[in-house]
């Protein structure tokens, strides 16, 4: 627990007592001990404490202040109750702290809480204070100039650290900043941690260019994330150490900061500038010294106390403009605009060198000259045509990063479903295939090459329609002709699936083939209610709110939703009732798949079925058709659409489609629809459904509405068929299953003959409900 040196100093202040009869060891004879201990020492000289002058006051003292307390023992003299709280008080700090051991700087920490004691006295009248020993102690900050040490950030009262550090690692003191605070990337690329840069020839001529100059040679890349900033930078180091840069730049070193490092553990006011003002001294001492500073905009406010203006970027102003400090920073557009847009005296002391997103055959270089890195580090080989596609993929359907970054993700991932497999299972050769399956995966969206399920459900789609969907067959085959040449790729790629107005009375199926459509192909329905759409303002719900608006922060309804599906059926549903402004939002989705919501984000519609549902004009299919033998008026809303619709929405739907009234032939295949239906939730409750053809009959004949289709049969159903099922069901014979017929009474309505399940109590076995 307590260090060899403390052990030696504690039993020398026993000793300096009994040597002067002293009854008592006092503070003031742990003090006079402590001058000859090393580790409290180190921290007097620190502080500036002048240790003659000390030793004397504390001699002076002792010889003459303290006779009260001799005594004619010389062998036996005891701590004072002081002198005991001070050592309990070190060792409770320490352990607190995690330390294991105590040293004489700990007591000597610990000695500043016994106020009123002439020890105290003496070191306050030479300026040293309680902050004074724990500043050297924690952080090496000294306050006698040239005896700061670096040191790792400790407990405020612990030793000062040498020795073994949490990484096992034996630091120095006095250990250069550089070291402690930033990386070498002129060491990591020599170890072949960096991998090639590969192009960008002008961006690199300009730095060397910016470099060279006298003053204000500070070059700032800015672009978008994922186009290769960092990159640059680290390529510049392999470059210096392959010694492919010009003879200026030959011996230069670039390190790298790590602004966590130089954060991490500055408890005190003043310690971040400390440490940042030792890293600079160092790098102006180092006459070939180049600092790359990534994510530069975190110098920005880094290390300011509240209402504090003296940051990490104010404290690099002076040596940046002056030329003695060589600084690379890399930073995003957005982030320029937000913090160095808003300092001009920064700005000025950098050369901007915008980073555009490279070219897809820049980009196909790019991943030619890193694919041999990949390919050791996954076991597989690259053909030349997979990392061409996966360029172009990428580039097509990865719309929220830049190239090269996502193309090289997609290689990556390519290469570690590989290494996920068994061995008897892995290839050799990495295909065109499967970088297609893996940027369906990455992008969501359904893979190139169709597979043999998805075949069958094309191939048998527009007959599975016919079979839920009835007398619709001109609508059903319209839409299964479209999907089927979006699957066999002849679409137009910029546009979505298919965008189309399903046009009708209501009840037919609008709605409805929809559904089915995306049960068939297995991918999700989003559906939107237009009617909550109907004011100007609730507009912004789909898109999200613009600055300064309530619900800025959240995302919009519609983007958000096709950004976590792109690939899915998009219901419009009664697109009628939304507001006009609506279908201007809708003009850029039809045309070009994209939609940008508030915060610029740039969301893909191209892999969407957009579909659209009104009643405009069924007003007009309802009155009675002039001629013979004219029972069905398909199309003929035409004139109340063209009235709703701009000629550039519409010009934009690759078709409107017509749904028909339902005809009384069509409502007997409705009604087995519903009873199928009937027939599934009675299975769950043990209860068998049969019904005549002539109650199917009565029920089409009741159920027909050529102005509400469908609906009222479903109202009938309910009225005649599920509330006498209800009352047996809770109450009757079915509360333990059984069989039910339906047939058509004599009197013209629904009879129910109810049977009950077989084995069952019951009174009577064969009961009969007319409704």
């Amino acid at each position: 627990m307590l260090s060899r040196n403390l052990e030696k100093s504690l039993h020398l202040a026993l000793e300096l007592a009994n040597k002067r009869r002293h009854e008592f060891a006092t503070l003031e004879h742990l003090l006079m001990a402590l001058t000859d201990d090393q580790d409290a020492l180190a921290v007097f000289r620190a502080c500036g404490v002048d240790l003659d002058k000390l030793r004397r006051d504390l001699a002076n003292y002792l010889d003459n202040e303290l006779s009260n307390i001799v005594t004619s023992r010389t062998d036996d003299a005891k701590p004072t109750s002081g002198f005991q709280r001070v050592v309990q008080r070190a060792v409770i700090h320490v352990q607190s702290s995690g330390r294991a051991e105590v040293t004489g700087a700990n007591v000597l920490v610990a000695l500043f809480s016994e106020r009123e004691s002439h020890a105290v006295y003496f070191l306050q009248e030479q300026d040293m204070s309680r902050f004074d020993a724990v500043n050297f102690i924690s952080h090496g900050i000294a306050k006698v100039p040239g005896r700061s040490e670096n040191r790792r950030t400790t407990g405020a009262e612990d030793e000062p650290a040498a020795g073994p550090t949490k990484e096992g690692k034996e630091t120095k003191k006095g250990q250069e900043a550089l070291e402690a605070y930033c990386i070498d990337l002129n060491k990591k690329a020599a170890v072949g941690k960096i991998d090639p840069l590969i192009g960008r020839e002008a961006e690199v001529e300009r730095t060397i260019q910016i470099v060279c100059r006298r003053t204000k040679n500070n070059p700032l890349y800015v672009g978008d994330p994922g186009v290769g900033k960092t990159a640059i930078a680290e390529g510049l180091a392999k470059r210096i150490v392959d010694g492919d840069v010009p003879d200026v730049l030959r011996t230069a070193t670039i390190f790298g900061l790590d602004m966590g490092a130089l954060l991490a553990g500055t408890r005190y006011r003043g310690d971040f500038e400390e440490r940042l003002k030792q890293v600079l001294a160092e790098l102006e001492a180092h006459p070939n010294a180049v600092l790359f500073i990534d994510e530069i905009h975190t110098i920005i406010g880094a290390g300011a106390t509240s209402g504090g203006a003296m940051d990490a970027s104010n404290l690099l102003k002076p040596a940046l403009a002056s030329g003695q400090l060589r600084c690379i920073g890399s930073t995003t557009y957005k982030e320029y605009r937000s913090y160095f847009e808003k300092d001009r005296a920064l700005v000025r002391r950098f050369q901007k060198i915008d980073v555009a997103e490279p070219s897809v055959e820049d980009s196909i270089k790019i991943l030619k000259g890193l694919k041999p890195y990949y390919e050791q580090h996954h076991k597989v080989r690259y053909t030349n045509e997979a990392i061409r596609t996966a360029v172009e993929l990428a580039a097509r359907y990865i719309n929220d990063r830049k190239l090269p970054d996502k193309a090289i993700d997609v290689i990556d991932e390519v290469g570690a479903a590989q290494m996920l497999l068994p061995l008897s299972k892995r290839k050799k050769t990495i295909t065109v295939k499967d970088v297609e399956n893996i940027v369906a995966k990455i992008a969501r969206i359904p893979p190139k090459a169709v597979s043999s399920d998805d075949r069958e459900v094309l191939k048998t789609l527009e007959r599975d329609l016919s079979t839920v969907v009835f007398g619709q067959e001109g609508a059903i085959k319209t839409l299964a002709t479209a999907i089927k040449l979006a699957r066999a790729g002849l679409r137009d790629a910029e546009k979505p699936i298919g965008n189309y107005l399903f046009s009708g009375p209501t009840g037919v199926g609008k709605t409805e083939v929809a559904r089915q459509l995306a049960r068939l192909l297995g991918i999700e329905l989003k559906r939107f209610d237009m009617s909550e759409y109907m004011e100007r303002h609730t507009i912004s719900r789909l898109i999200g709110a613009p600055p300064g608006y309530v619900g800025f922060d959240q995302g919009g309804l519609l983007t958000d939703a096709i950004d976590q599906t792109p690939h899915c059926v998009l219901l419009l549903d009664e697109i009628e009732k939304a507001h006009p402004d609506l279908y201007n939002i809708l003009l850029q989705v039809m045309d070009h798949g994209k939609l940008t919501d508030h915060n610029g984000k740039v969301v893909d519609f191209r892999n969407v079925i957009l579909i659209m549902t009104t009643n405009a004009g069924a007003a007009d299919m309802a009155k009675a058709a002039f001629g013979f033998e004219r029972d069905r008026r398909v199309g003929e809303d035409k004139e109340a659409i063209e009235k709703l619709f701009t000629p550039e929405f519409r010009n934009r739907l690759d078709a409107i489609v017509p749904f028909g009234n339902l005809t009384p032939e069509t409502m007997d295949r409705v009604v087995d629809k519903f009873i199928i239906q009937l027939e599934a939730q009675l299975a769950e409750r043990h209860v068998a459904l049969e019904l005549t053809d002539a109650a199917k009959a009565w029920l089409a004949k009741k159920g027909y509405d050529p102005l509400y289709g469908a609906r009222p049969l479903a109202r009938v159903i309910q009225e005649t068929v599920k509330k006498p099922l209800a009352e047996e069901l809770l109450f009757g014979k079915l509360t333990h299953g059984g069989h039910v017929q339906v047939d058509v009474g004599g009197d013209g309505d629904l009879a129910f003959l109810v049977t009950s399940a077989p084995g069952l109590k019951a009174t009577e076995p064969e009961a009969e409900l007319v409704e």
